[in-house]
Formats: C-alpha cells, structure tokens, sequence
C-alpha cells in the first residue's frame, strides 16, 4: 500500500477550511508535497488559510504551520 501525502488547511483558531477545491490533492512524497506548499502558500493565504498541517495518509506528520510572515 502506498502512503498518500495531504495538507490540511486552518483558520488561526483551529477552525479547518475546506471550501477551496483543493481540500483531494494528494502527493506520492513528502517531498512532493511539501514543493506543493512552497509554491502555492500565498494563494492559500490569500484565500484565507492562516496554518496548514502535513498528513501521511491520516498521521500527522508536522503542524500546524503559520502561513504568516515571520515576525521583525
């Protein structure tokens, strides 16, 4: 059986979001997955996801992570 890579996506309390039609796209590595996330985070965060978390199949693997810039 082969792992399956996601992203959940969050508001900042927690609250999940998962009306962007893109809630299925599923990754064969987490290396895939995570090039997904460096070159799609500000859309994410432009449609209003404050922090994601990496699953591997439905283990959480890191999270939840801050879309937001860090702080100066």
């Amino acid at each position: 059986m082969s792992e399956r890579w996601t992203w959940t996506y969050e508001q900042a309390d927690g609250t999940p979001v998962s009306d962007l039609g893109i809630a299925s796209v599923t990754f064969p590595t987490q290396a895939d997955a995570e090039a997904w996330l460096s070159q799609e985070w500000g859309t994410l965060a432009d449609a209003g996801v404050q922090a994601v978390t990496l699953k591997r199949d439905e283990e959480v693997v890191y999270g939840p992570m801050s879309l937001s810039p860090a702080a100066e």
